[in-house]
């Protein structure tokens, strides 16, 4: 125990960040490992019909130019053996249970920021060995147990963490402190730095400040001048400071949304509006199960070419059913597109959430005696739902002949939770 004593900070944390490698093509491996392993792959948004984005892709895929977010048809054009995969979303939530399973073997302390990635803090872990032995074997479960690939950042905070995490993909283990930086990221340019995007990196360089080393010597005042209060936090985050905890216990919702990629660009009004009806069935039932009313209504729109707009609208009432959150995305969707514009992606969410034991509703006075009978209606269809499938009770206006047309709860290709969210991100 003496030895392993040395290797913790007197003060300080230590912190680990667990990124899964390729989480969804992974995935799809783990379980068809015959069909898959070692293949090149891509989980995509309609795999049937060869059209769509392409969500990830497997590493093999990768090196022959395959990333996330092209189309189907591109990606075949750069690997013509490309294997597509349907999404399986329930598949995926599975897995990610079961990988945050064995983290907490070494520590309750577990900051869950998407489907795939982790922070743990195992400052106080000392007793399964030092951080190195620690993710070791962490690494060694995940592929034993679910054969999965993850890659392990050990850091004293959870920005080094996470760049630590992706210094070495699929299956690293990389340690970065704080001493480290100089040798192992300041010649990099400043759009590596976990947090810049690309049109930041762009600002910075036509300010002169090209690497994440320049940015770390810049007078914080001229980065202040430009960026605000983030570009105090960009030469903190060049220097390796961060002092924000892991945070083990999830903060309260402020919003609830699903979103989906669409299989082909949708031009009728009719037919997105059948699209947000089942986003907008999903989105009530996920708050009525955290006993939430939401106070206002968001949709999401994204064309073909990647724009996207958002347009939201505070309700009179909090609501919880599917019928008042339809009805507001609907007004809102006719009121800002218009019929015959492309679209490739929908989304909605419900905003301004307020727990339903202390929210005060004032009801309509024409509708206040059928309260009760809905809600006592709501539940036992959500009731049934739980029980035997999404698919066992369905409004009318969500049927359709043809599936990809018809987002059935969970299942659609490409649909993502908030706080649940898909990889997006390249380095997944």
């Amino acid at each position: 125990m003496e030895n392993v004593e040395r290797y913790y900070p007197s003060k300080g944390r230590v912190i680990l960040h667990v990124d899964m490698n390729a989480f969804y093509c992974s995935v799809h491996e783990a379980e068809n490992p015959e069909l898959y392993r070692g293949k090149m792959t891509a989980v995509a948004g309609d795999s049937e019909k060869r059209r769509g984005i392409v969500v990830t892709s497997s590493y093999p895929a990768r090196r022959k130019g395959v990333r996330t977010g092209m189309t189907v048809n591109q990606a075949q054009r750069l690997c013509p053996s490309l294997m597509l995969i349907k999404p399986d979303f329930r598949l995926y939530r599975a897995y990610s249970r079961a990988f945050r399973e064995i983290l907490y073997n070494y520590t309750p302390l577990i900051e869950a920021t998407s489907i795939d990635e982790c922070y743990m803090d195992i400052t106080g872990s000392r007793q399964f060995g030092t951080p190195l032995e620690i993710a070791d074997e962490i690494q060694r479960r995940i592929e034993s147990e679910l054969s999965l690939p993850c890659s392990i950042g050990v850091a004293p905070n959870k920005l080094l963490a996470k760049m630590a995490s992706d210094m070495k993909k699929p299956s690293g283990i990389s340690v970065l402190r704080i001493r480290d930086l100089p040798q192992t990221l300041w010649s990099k340019p400043c759009g590596e730095l976990f947090g810049i995007g690309a049109k930041t990196d762009e600002k910075l360089n036509r300010m002169g400040i090209r690497t994440i080393g320049e940015l770390a010597r810049t007078d914080e005042k001229r980065l202040q001048d430009s960026f605000g209060v983030f570009g105090a936090w960009m030469k903190r985050a060049a220097n390796g400071q961060d002092y924000s905890e892991v945070q083990s216990v999830p903060e309260p919702s402020k919003s609830v949304g699903h979103t989906t990629t669409l299989p082909y660009d949708v031009t009728e009004s009719a037919e997105a509006l059948r699209v947000i009806l089942n986003l907008s069935d999903q989105v009530a039932r996920r708050m009525r199960k955290q006993h939430l009313l939401a106070g206002s209504v968001q949709i999401t729109i994204r064309t073909p070419e990647m724009k996207t707009i958002t347009r939201s609208r505070t309700l009179d009432i909090p609501t919880e059913t599917a019928d008042d959150i339809y009805r507001e995305a609907k007004a809102l969707y006719l009121r800002h597109w218009s019929d015959g514009k492309p679209v490739r992606l929908l989304g909605v969410a419900a905003q301004n959430l307020a727990d339903k034991s202390t929210a005060a509703i004032q009801l309509d006075l024409f509708d206040y005696e059928q309260q009760p009978k809905k809600e006592k209606l709501t539940e036992i269809m959500d009731k049934m739902r739980d029980k035997f499938g999404e698919d066992a009770l369905m409004v009318a206006g969500m049927l359709e002949e043809d599936g990809t047309k018809r987002m059935k709860a969970g299942r659609s290709p490409g649909i993502s939770f908030h706080g649940e969210r898909s990889k997006d991100q390249e380095n997944r």
